[in-house]
């Protein structure tokens, strides 16, 4: 019994020490955690909320080049910035093109144009890397990268590749690292694409160069690509040099759409709903409905954890996000109370009942939240702007979800039965069984 007891205050003393650390914020020394009212090194707000600046860029491109390779190379300075942009952490931020020579870019939480304007030419660009990390070529070295489908070798069957033309200086530089990866025998035989610090590919340099390393002006890079993959990699080997320059012929800061009142109102709002969810959970289910009260603060708090330790962007649908997985996160307590209902009515003991309950609900739970993970992260990787933000907020809210539900909520029940309180009307049932 005093085991249980202790686990029981031990959990409600965590809950408060990191309520208190997600709003207050703390410095551990190794870590540093901003308070969650910390605009500026916590969570971000977003456009519709705190306003920011929007950048308007002209590309500086021959005037008779086509129509079709200049849309294609608009595209790449879309994904050029945004992927700029995403490293940088305002996946809030809007990308997009305005006629066909134009490109828009609005950054939330900036205010200062020029600020705004920095910040996207303030990453690292593309670079080629052997095994050991010494840098082979920077991306002024590739001339162009192409996704291309056709054959590869001389069994003529066709796949998807890409195409370097690499500069007179790249392919010297090339030829000389291909030929030592290829006549490497520790493994070391690849050529790294680093995009960012990140890297987006390494193809391996076949030993067939070893004596001469690649010659040809003309690379290509294979594997088992679809369509998409390859254009994706030949847009990023792209972006690390602009195809043309790009004129600022606009920048201003502008206020929030929906200003600090919406904000505060859809809290208000969210606080109401979690207090209408607490009282239900309270009258319907008793005690475990308490539990569940105490497990879905410790949620809360985790949930404003991984905010500000994440500096995740927050807009309108990010916090529809997060009062969605509060809603799945009491979904989860429901189907386990109540398999321990029916086990309690088969005329189990309580103890026997909670273990059989959480593994009868378990299923139910992993499935409900792996489908709505999927449907998340589909979000996350092909929505624009502020559908990722939602993305990343319900992600975030469905894995700490299972977290409490599947972990605290059981602790804190075993730790009521190792208390001794076993009346089973407290647990949902107006017959009394010996438990």
């Amino acid at each position: 019994m005093k085991k249980s007891v202790i686990t029981f205050v031990c959990l409600l003393l965590v809950v408060a020490l990191l309520g208190f650390t997600v709003w207050s914020g703390a410095d551990l020394g190794f870590v540093k955690i901003p308070s969650i009212r910390n605009t500026d090194e916590g969570v971000r707000l977003g456009l519709d909320l705190v306003g920011g600046s929007i950048i308007t860029f002209e590309a500086q491109a021959d005037a008779n080049m086509p129509a079709e390779e200049l849309g294609r190379n608009m595209d790449i300075v879309v994904d050029m910035l945004r992927q700029r942009l995403d490293f940088q952490g305002f996946h809030e931020a809007q990308v997009y093109k305005t006629g066909d020579r134009r490109v828009t870019v609005e950054i939330p939480s900036i205010s200062d144009p020029e600020q705004a304007v920095q910040t996207l030419g303030s990453t690292a660009q593309l670079q080629f890397t052997d095994d050991d990390g010494a840098v082979i070529l920077e991306g002024n070295q590739v001339a162009d990268a192409v996704a291309e489908y056709g054959p590869v070798d001389s069994t003529g069957i066709k796949q998807n590749y890409v195409s370097l033309e690499l500069t007179d200086e790249g392919l010297t530089l090339f030829t000389e690292a291909t030929k030592k990866a290829a006549s490497n025998t520790e493994g070391k035989n690849h050529i790294n694409i680093m995009m960012d610090g990140q890297v987006i590919s390494n193809p391996m340099v076949s030993s067939q160069y070893a004596d001469t390393g690649i010659t040809s002006r003309e690379v290509m890079i294979t594997g088992n690509f679809t369509a998409e993959q390859a254009g994706q990699l030949a847009n990023n080997i792209a972006l690390g040099q602009l195809p043309f320059g790009l004129d600022q012929v606009e920048m201003r800061s502008v206020g929030a759409q929906l200003g600090m009142t919406a904000l505060t109102s859809s809290i208000k709002a969210g606080v109401i709903g979690l207090a209408l969810v607490m009282l239900f959970m309270l009258v319907v289910y008793r005690l475990p409905g308490l539990v569940s009260c105490l497990a879905l603060l410790f949620y809360c708090v985790l949930e404003g954890l991984a905010l500000v330790m994440f500096k995740v962007n927050l807009s309108l649908p990010g916090i529809a996000g997060i009062i969605l997985s509060i809603g799945m996160a009491v979904d989860a307590n429901v189907v386990i109370f109540e398999r321990i209902k029916e086990e309690l009515s088969a005329g189990k003991t309580l103890r026997s009942s909670i273990d059989s309950g959480f593994h009868r609900a378990f299923g139910a739970i992993l499935d409900s939240n792996i489908t709505t993970f999927i449907a998340a992260a589909v979000l996350y990787f092909f929505g624009k702007g502020t559908i990722v933000g939602f993305a990343v907020t319900l992600g975030l809210g469905i894995v700490l979800s299972m977290i409490t539900a599947l972990t605290v909520t059981r602790l804190l029940l075993n730790s009521l039965v190792g208390m001794k309180v076993t009346n089973l009307k407290l647990y949902g049932l107006n017959e009394r069984r010996d438990a």
